[in-house]
């Protein structure tokens, strides 16, 4: 169920470039690791710490959703924190560095809080519950609460990551099996990378066949496995 959550061990190469205290790393990381509560200094040690810590994340948050429960700012928040507040002090708290990747600009840590707040009041108050039927809804409620999270980048890292977990628990909720992500790679990952960007402008169609094919492959792995 877990294991199709792509894993990303939180470096800083050819990733975000920030700015703050929470820039800092690990002494001894060669500026790969950020600044933790376990002294890892390894990469890929950090990756497997990450790696075997959404896992269990990913089954708590599961116990604890509610298939009628209108998700809000401060469940995701505590989703992080689940996640990661073993690993990082600033687990679960919206950052306070402004983050950029591949020359584009995240929303600015200051503006945070009242995007959260707007976020809440908007995507999560109008998809969730996720009790949509249709694929075609199913993949545009969680086409635009995934992009819109996305864009906030509200946290240091694990935003991906944490958004695909809401994403999830929303599936759940629409009576979907845990959703598959692990189809997004290669030239899917370019074309995820092009969905953000279009939602910038509101326009949540590339983003929606992203799910499309997500809520697809995952039907038919599950009709494999009822088969088997």
């Amino acid at each position: 169920m877990i294991g199709n959550i792509k894993t990303e061990s939180s470096y800083m190469s050819n990733r975000y470039r920030a700015q703050g205290p929470e820039a800092e790393f690990e002494p001894g990381s060669g500026g790969r690791v950020l600044r933790n509560l376990l002294d890892i200094r390894s990469v890929r040690k950090m990756a497997e710490f990450e790696s075997g810590a959404l896992y269990n994340a990913t089954e708590q948050a599961i116990d604890e959703a509610q298939l009628e429960q209108r998700f809000r700012a401060n469940d995701i928040r505590h989703i992080h924190r689940l996640w990661l507040g073993d690993i990082y002090p600033w687990a679960g708290e919206y950052r306070e560095v402004n983050i950029s990747k591949g020359g584009f600009m995240f929303a600015a840590a200051h503006l945070i809080p009242d995007l959260m707040e707007e976020f809440e009041q908007g995507a999560l108050r109008c998809f969730t519950p996720c009790r949509y039927t249709l694929v075609e809804e199913q993949a545009y409620a969680l086409a635009i609460v995934h992009a819109e999270l996305v864009l906030i980048h509200p946290f240091r890292e694990g935003n991906g990551r944490c958004a695909r977990l809401l994403a999830m628990l929303m599936g759940l909720q629409a009576g979907l099996p845990a959703l598959n992500f692990g189809g997004i790679s290669g030239e899917e990952k370019r074309r995820y990378i092009g969905a953000i960007h279009a939602a910038m402008g509101r326009d949540y169609t590339p983003m929606t066949t992203i799910f499309k094919n997500v809520i697809t492959r995952t039907l038919r792995f599950q009709a494999r496995l009822t088969r088997d």
